[in-house]
């Protein structure tokens, strides 16, 4: 499980880590990063990813255009992240684009992912809309 807020940069040559304390819940050294919602990108345990997630996306019918879109949307936009022997890996010039990273980031655990934001972004996010207590009070909606 995911959980907590972690403020970091992107390196000289663009390349990330994911923070210790995020990567010691990987079930695996492997991660796989995707276009997120509102403007985040979304990282994701590969075995979670392969296990759940995309035997979820596979009970879809082929045939049905409703629901092809956003599944060929999401997977066209993964990828792998390959790790160098300092555990950093480059992220693709597509992913930084869309989620506005240009040199600081911050990495938030959401339960089964982390997310990736540019810290401007998160700060607007976090900043709009509803207070704390005014978000969190939108959990008894759903029971919780």
């Amino acid at each position: 499980m995911f959980f907590g807020e972690f403020f970091h940069q992107l390196d000289e040559k663009g390349r990330i880590r994911i923070p210790a304390k995020l990567k010691s819940a990987f079930s695996t050294k492997e991660c796989i990063i995707t276009k997120g919602t509102n403007g985040c990108l979304f990282v994701f345990d590969k075995k979670y990813f392969v296990d759940e997630f995309l035997v979820k996306l596979s009970a879809v019918p082929t045939f049905d255009i409703n629901t092809q879109k956003p599944i060929r949307m999401l997977l066209s936009s993964s990828f792998e992240a390959q790790e160098d022997s300092q555990g950093r890996f480059l992220m693709p010039s597509t992913l930084k684009e869309y989620a506005k990273i240009l040199k600081n980031i911050v990495f938030i655990g959401v339960g089964n992912r982390i997310e990736i934001w540019s810290e401007e972004n998160w700060q607007e996010y976090k900043g709009s809309e509803f207070t704390f207590d005014e978000s969190v009070s939108k959990l008894s909606e759903l029971n919780i």
